[in-house]
């Protein structure tokens, strides 16, 4: 077959211009970013052995997690000092952790929020965390518009509180945000509308929003650059329970992960955090070690 010099340059064009973004089926980023463990993915085995738990996650490669238990100003049941000094003595890092922020976090009398939020802010500063995340919102702020709007005002000033030491305040979804609505906008519209990116980050998870009907290639196409961190998870059909959907390892199923993950990467996203919750005839921390071997697969 016959091709004309023009097409073939045109069609040379285009292939160099794949094999750029594309290199082997790895794409090719200038920005550096941080893949991390969430460590709620291997809840139980920390509740029985932090120290051996960590170090096992580590020896998978990973060297950033963040956390999800901080009771009493312990992390996993250690003073967050001594919990800062296991990750260190690791080569792990913990620039995010999950804190819920509470209605009883802010005193609206005083204006000011209470000494165990200070003290949450206080000890992420000292765990070296560059983001504090709320995972949750009250159950009462999404049935009253009035008092849902109130408390992004909260957020932003928690984003404040953040900043004087050196963090951001964040936000990380659930599904309710996706399925209940306030004068007739989604939770999840509210909040990005109300909340102050500069001083609230936004951490998107990609497949809790499913369960609410939400999906994560079009909430970034609607806010492009928005999400500063992302949880990363697949999803397949629940095997058992209430919900629709529980995760499973990555690539196996009906997100589009790989795709997400690039659009969000392109976007400016830089903390990449996988969390599994369900494990099919498989382990938390197995799973974990596959999760990360197929981020690497994929440039990350």
């Amino acid at each position: 077959m016959s091709i004309t010099r023009r097409k073939f340059i045109t069609q040379g064009s285009m292939s160099l211009a794949a094999s750029a973004f594309y290199l082997n089926n790895v794409p090719v980023f200038k920005e550096k970013v941080f893949l991390g463990l969430q460590l709620y993915t291997v809840r139980d085995e920390m509740k029985r052995d932090p120290a051996a738990t960590l170090k096992a996650v580590a020896d998978m490669g990973y060297r950033y997690v963040e956390h999800a238990n901080y009771v009493n100003r312990k992390m996993y049941g250690m003073p967050v000092p001594e919990f800062k000094k296991l990750l260190d003595g690791l080569g792990l890092k913990m620039y995010s952790g999950h804190t819920v922020m509470a209605l009883n976090h802010w005193d609206a009398t005083k204006k000011d929020f209470t000494d165990a939020w200070k003290y949450t802010v206080e000890d992420a500063a000292t765990a070296g965390q560059k983001f504090v995340i709320s995972p949750s919102l009250d159950g009462r702020l999404r049935k009253n518009a009035g008092e849902f709007k109130a408390f992004m005002d909260v957020f932003n000033k928690s984003g404040e509180l953040c900043n004087k030491s050196g963090m951001k305040f964040g936000y990380h979804n659930h599904d309710f945000e996706f399925s209940q609505m306030l004068e007739g906008e989604t939770l999840y519209d509210l909040i990005l509308k109300l909340t102050d990116p500069k001083l609230v980050a936004q951490q998107l998870d990609i497949g809790n929003m499913k369960n609410g009907g939400g999906d994560a290639m079009t909430i970034l196409k609607k806010y492009p650059g928005r999400f500063e961190l992302l949880h990363v998870k697949d999803e397949i059909p629940a095997s058992a329970g209430t919900e629709k959907y529980e995760s499973t390892v990555l690539g196996q199923g009906i997100i589009g992960t790989r795709a997400v993950t690039d659009t969000a990467r392109k976007q400016g996203s830089k903390y990449f955090i996988v969390e599994q919750e369900s494990y099919l005839n498989s382990t938390p921390m197995a799973d974990s070690k596959k999760d990360f071997d197929i981020m690497k697969k994929w440039g990350y």
